[in-house]
């Protein structure tokens, strides 16, 4: 069976979406965006990957910062994140497992990271495009690439290490929006609210 993923959009004024477009650049607003976040099992193992990171040039990410991606949001007013909080909800997808096989070097924003080999599954990709539209419904611009599944270890890279180490293999059973935090010491990613793909059956009385 293919994977679903349903969406009730919530429609929003033009008066909401201006009241959004001018309040980015206040600073009430919040830098969002919608990722897949690790169970302790998960990033345990992330974390075991720092003996394949150089410590110098890199700076690496902190095992607490660990997640994946699924589409970034950029800055969000108050009222335009209930709305995302709205629409998300209204999202079903089935489980998925993504492996992370590779440790890549991406030069141009200069990071190490992990992605895979392997093709994408469809219930992921239905998930991003479900998400998307949710940012396209409140006026946001989301990343047009084809979406590609991956682990931020490091920045400020330089190479790639030769490296070997065991695949991460991640199963994804819930989505999350997440808040960059600027912190004195660095960024702080706070999880503001998360989703389960398998919402729990109710047991008639």
């Amino acid at each position: 069976m293919l994977p679903f993923v349903f969406l009730q959009p919530h429609s929003l004024s033009e008066q909401t979406l201006r009241h959004s477009g001018r309040d980015k650049a206040m600073s009430d607003t919040s830098r969002l965006f919608f990722a897949l976040w690790p169970d302790d099992q998960t990033r345990q193992a992330l974390a075991r990957l720092d003996r394949v990171i150089p410590a110098k040039p890199c700076k690496r990410v902190l095992p607490h910062n660990l997640h994946v991606t699924l589409v970034f949001l950029g800055q969000v007013d108050a009222e335009i994140e209930l709305v995302i909080k709205q629409s998300a909800a209204a999202i079903s997808a089935q489980a998925f497992t993504l492996i992370f096989d590779c440790l890549s070097y991406w030069s141009r924003p200069r990071i190490l990271c992990l992605s895979g080999r392997q093709a994408i599954p469809e219930a992921a990709s239905a998930l991003v495009s479900a998400l998307a539209a949710i940012a396209a419904e409140c006026g946001l611009q989301t990343d047009t690439r084809p979406y590609t599944p991956h682990i931020t270890l490091a920045r400020h890279a330089r190479f790639l290490p030769d490296a070997q180490f065991e695949p991460i293999v991640w199963r994804a059973e819930a989505f999350c929006l997440v808040e960059s935090c600027s912190e004195p010491d660095g960024v702080r990613y706070q999880v503001i609210q998360q989703w389960p793909f398998i919402k729990p059956s109710v047991n008639p009385l």
